[in-house]
């Protein structure tokens, strides 16, 4: 038996994104993002949102992506649902703080 990628697992998530979300306090921010694939499922982000700066590693498993990331001393976590056109929509926290934000990348 054949067994076929949907498009949304076929693709590559490595490259050039634009980010737009919700802060956990509901405020809206955007900016920029960038993935390096490292391996099948491994990756290296790095986002530019407002005036401040965040790195982490992300992880792919079929049509969902997550990432742990540093911004400063803070330590936090997002996953994604990766959509059919390549755009990712996801809920990220930050330790230690109530409640979670929205952020979607949408490929440039």
């Amino acid at each position: 038996l054949a067994t076929f990628a949907s498009p949304a697992m076929a693709q590559s998530v490595g490259g050039e994104y634009s980010v737009r979300g919700t802060n956990l306090d509901g405020s809206a921010y955007k900016g920029s993002a960038s993935i390096l694939v490292t391996s099948e499922t491994t990756c290296e982000i790095y986002w530019t949102t407002g005036g401040t700066t965040s790195q982490g590693i992300c992880m792919r498993n079929g049509n969902a992506f997550s990432a742990a990331y540093m911004m400063g001393d803070v330590i936090g976590l997002v996953i994604y649902e990766i959509k059919a056109n390549g755009a990712m929509e996801g809920l990220w926290t930050i330790a230690g703080r109530n409640g979670s934000g929205t952020e979607i990348l949408t490929p440039q």
